[in-house]
């Protein structure tokens, strides 16, 4: 009896059973709870793979400018396009969404949308400015990286704008004119003209205009069939005009915030003019009440 421990006797040597067999199932929960770690880990690896995707993009096109071969240097460009919308979905979807990953992804656009983009137009059509032509590009760079680092500092209130250009947009203007003219330009006075290519992207990074954003697009909601064939027409006009069709997107974009601009002002100066009629009456009725 008192091996069975029921008077007290052998009770510890009882206990100790279950501590052994946990013991020795020690290593293989170990194991098990390592598993959904190791996992975590290697989805975390997918979204930075895309941003440095984004990354070898960038370095490509300034490879490729430096050789001469603009239309595939600005190809690496739209490429770049692709992995940055990927990364961010893949991490949001995934759930892998990080600090390490949003300043990552931030330096890889400085590369790709930033530096790339000004040495691609220097070589095409600011080089015969000289010092000019590349100063114009460094301005260009630097109103990128500001443009980020504000984007990534500020708290955005209204998800539709974006508060400035985006800085792939921006550098949609330089890399589709690039695109659609790859010849290069040689002469000066024709050099002067991409002055504003450059530079008015770049003013328009650091300033307070609101661009839309296509974020907010709600892609599981129903739509009309219509789009469906719009879609395959758009498709179908990059397909046989590229250049064209890319250049007039990214110019399209830049004029629509001024657009939207001109037609709020005109709203505004609409339900300004009413404002007073809509509080005479309010006062109107208080007074009647009054009475």
């Amino acid at each position: 009896m008192t091996g069975l421990g029921l008077n007290g006797g052998g009770g510890d040597d009882d206990d100790d059973l279950p501590r052994r067999h946990l013991k020795l199932l020690g290593p293989l929960r170990r194991r098990r709870t390592d598993q959904p770690r190791r996992f975590r880990r290697g989805v975390y690896l997918l979204p930075s793979a895309f941003t440095l995707g984004n990354l070898f993009c960038g370095y490509a096109c300034v490879v490729y400018a430096m050789r001469g071969d603009f239309e595939t240097a600005a190809a690496f460009v739209g490429l770049a396009y692709v992995f940055d919308a990927l990364d961010g979905r893949i991490a949001r979807m995934t759930g892998t969404a990080t600090e390490f990953g949003v300043q990552f992804d931030s330096l890889a656009d400085v590369v790709s949308f930033g530096i790339a983009p000004a040495v691609l137009t220097f070589a095409w059509g600011l080089e015969p400015l000289g010092r000019i032509g590349w100063v114009a590009g460094f301005i260009y760079v630097t109103a990128g990286a500001v443009r980020l680092a504000r984007f990534n500092i500020q708290h955005v209130s209204d998800k539709r704008y974006f508060v400035g250009m985006p800085i792939p947009a921006a550098a949609g203007i330089l890399v589709t004119t690039v695109y659609a003219y790859p010849g290069g330009i040689r002469f000066y006075g024709e050099a002067i003209a991409v002055l504003l290519v450059v530079l008015v992207p770049a003013f328009l990074m650091v300033s307070t205009i609101r661009f839309r954003s296509f974020k907010t697009i709600d892609m599981k909601q129903r739509w009309s069939p219509t789009v469906l064939l719009l879609l395959a027409l758009f498709l179908g006009a990059i397909v046989t005009h590229p250049g064209q069709v890319l250049l007039g997107l990214a110019y399209a974009y830049l004029l629509s915030a001024f657009v939207e601009m001109v037609v709020n002002r005109l709203r505004r100066r609409g339900g300004g003019t009413a404002a007073p009629a809509s509080g005479e009456a309010e006062q109107t009725k208080r007074g009647k009440a009054g009475r």
